[in-house]
């Protein structure tokens, strides 16, 4: 799935997708860069639904867009280690299980996320931004 991990092709992975735009300081005097802010993209594994950390997605997306930026960025930040002036989300990319499980436990309990359907509440949260393929 990414980097990290072994490769093993989960058939139930996902990770959440940002395009995030850092800034380099240089604390050495003397010391810059050029350019001093460039965008990456910068992935979050997505833990697996019911597992600590499932509801990353209602607890910091809304309609597909980061629900508070400044919080976001403080995350990239501690996350990448370097200054972070912008966070957009892009996308959640998952295969087809993890998608499956995620609306499963969303389904089991749809008074958490005020919706009537599993696909109401991600829509909710995630807007279009689902990007379903084969390996993550």
């Amino acid at each position: 799935m990414s980097r990290g991990d072994d490769g093993g092709g989960d058939s139930s992975a996902a990770a959440y997708v940002f395009r995030v735009t850092v800034r380099l300081g240089p604390d050495e005097p003397g010391v810059w860069a050029e350019p001093d802010t460039f965008e990456t993209t910068v992935y979050r594994t997505a833990d697996s639904p019911g597992e600590p950390g499932w509801l990353y997605f209602r607890d910091n997306l809304w309609r597909g867009d980061c629900g508070d930026e400044a919080h976001m960025r403080a995350v990239a930040e501690d996350a990448l280690g370097v200054a972070v002036d912008s966070v957009d989300f892009r996308e959640l990319r998952t295969t087809q299980g993890y998608l499956d499980d995620l609306r499963a436990a969303v389904a089991d309990d749809l008074a958490e996320f005020n919706a009537s359907t599993a696909d109401q509440a991600l829509s909710k949260y995630l807007g279009s931004s689902i990007h379903v393929t084969d390996e993550v």
